[in-house]
């Protein structure tokens, strides 16, 4: 398999990925300059994930109805227009709406970018195109925050942005000739009815646990905003059995390795979603570090991450998806929960050493998920699948975020005490077990389920039964 490909769709991943959290350590510097309250200007961190959860259903239709590639290389455009749009910002106003715009185009790039890569790469060679995807996704969150903040310190908030240009257009460029063409084809028109019911359940359920966890409104604007995306979502799983062509195919879910793929994934990414908002938290709050030390110490995951790159292949090719996964959701739990009993006397040797294995095998898993999610579906369910995928990852997030700053409130609250190590012990403790039940859909996968992408493969005993063995 060629390497340019999923490394051009990689760094556009990386650079929307990052994008989500780059600017939560810079909210006073640019409070500031645009005469506002940091408090208020977290509307901002919303107004991103709102735009990605609004635009992701639609994405699949545009991919198929005008073509991967461009849909692609125009999300970009509009990624770099909202970037230089927030970097020249004077007001809440301006600076909120150019968060959104930059999601509009983040929103295509994440579910476009995986499903060129999907359609452009043979079967047997996915797990290996899809470990350059998972490394970025894990890795952005994770480096936005330590370099949002060396930016500000050192130069301007605004270099935040406006470095997505060069890589944006550069991104425009090679893509151009790296990518190949997806001729776009004749679909009937789009369900209008299924995007606007989609998109609010989604922007619903992700604004509000957004409001919940970040309280830049009042919480019960958030839990009322929860309530309306569910109703939203329950209509639209009622339209989508009558409607010919739904903008989501939820049919796909009677597939058994899509649905545990899917499940599995939200249920282990709940957890995941919580720990970069939990382990800065308190190693500044408890541990007393500063935000740029906290987050030169959480940074320790992506190495990590990268290692898994040459683990995954040869971890599926001879254990298969059932069992890598299970194993992984398990072990990457255990990592969870071990974040429970650092202490600010724990040596930060032993919190790097843990933080690198929690990396290796957070990705070792989202990296087998996301494979698994395309193993048996066809090509033209492809776009369907990657934006599926694509809104239950935000969603997942969202409530991970919630529940991890909903169980730091509640221990502060029943405590009658300040936010302490105790509050954090319970929130680790709960994401963690939340991401180990991530392992029960995969049990109920046959062995060789996805065995055409893993090359894993099962082969007869002397007494007739069959025995799991790598293909060769």
């Amino acid at each position: 398999m060629k390497r340019t490909l999923p490394l051009v769709l990689a760094v556009a991943l990386f650079m929307e990925q990052m994008d989500s959290t780059v600017i939560a350590t810079s909210l006073p510097a640019i409070a500031a300059d645009i005469g506002t309250s940091p408090v208020t200007l977290k509307l901002a961190l919303t107004t991103y994930l709102v735009a990605l959860a609004i635009f992701i259903p639609i994405s699949g239709w545009m991919a198929d109805r005008f073509g991967a590639k461009r849909v692609f290389r125009t999300a970009i455009g509009v990624f770099v227009l909202g970037s230089v749009a927030c970097a020249f910002s004077g007001s809440l106003g301006a600076f909120v709406l150019s968060r959104f715009l930059q999601g509009m185009g983040g929103a295509m790039m994440t579910p476009v970018g995986r499903l060129v890569l999907v359609r452009a790469t043979p079967r047997e060679q996915l797990v290996s195109a899809m470990a350059w995807l998972s490394v970025p996704a894990l890795i952005g969150p994770i480096a936005g925050p330590p370099l949002g903040g060396f930016i500000t310190t050192y130069f301007s908030w605004h270099w935040i942005f406006l470095i997505n240009v060069p890589i944006g257009l550069a991104g425009i460029l090679v893509s151009g000739r790296i990518l190949p063409e997806f001729p776009g084809e004749e679909r009937g028109r789009l369900d209008v009815t299924g995007f606007l019911l989609a998109s609010m359940a989604a922007s619903g359920v992700v604004f509000g646990l957004s409001v919940i966890s970040l309280p830049a409104l009042p919480p019960f604007v958030g839990v009322l905003t929860v309530l309306v995306g569910a109703a939203a979502g329950a209509l639209y799983i009622r339209h989508a059995r009558r409607a010919p062509d739904p903008v989501l195919a939820l049919g796909l879910f009677s597939n058994r390795t899509f649905r545990s793929a899917i499940v599995g994934a939200s249920l282990f990414r709940v957890g995941i979603g919580a720990v970069p908002f939990l382990l800065p938290l308190m190693f500044q709050v408890v541990f007393g570090l500063t935000p740029f030390e906290s987050g030169l110490l959480t940074f320790a995951s992506a190495f990590g991450a990268i290692a898994m790159k040459f683990v995954a292949t040869t971890a599926l090719r001879v254990a298969g998806f059932r069992h890598v996964l299970i194993l992984a959701a398990i072990l990457g739990a255990a990592t969870i929960a071990i974040n429970a009993f650092f202490t600010p006397s724990t040596p930060h040797a032993v919190i790097v050493a843990v933080l690198i294995a929690s990396g290796l095998l957070r990705s070792l898993f989202f990296t087998s998920s996301n494979a698994l999610v395309f193993a048996e579906v066809d090509d033209r369910e492809a776009s369907q699948a990657s934006t599926i995928a694509a809104a239950s990852q935000q969603i997942s997030i969202a409530i991970g975020v919630a529940v991890g700053g909903g169980v730091l409130e509640a221990t502060a609250f029943l405590t009658g005490t300040a936010l302490g190590l105790d509050a954090f012990v319970n929130a680790f403790l709960v994401v963690a077990t939340l991401s180990a039940l991530a392992a029960v859909p995969f049990f109920m996968l046959p062995p060789e389920a996805g065995s055409r992408v893993s090359g894993h493969r099962r082969r007869p005993t002397a007494d007739g039964e069959e025995q799991p063995q790598a293909a060769e």
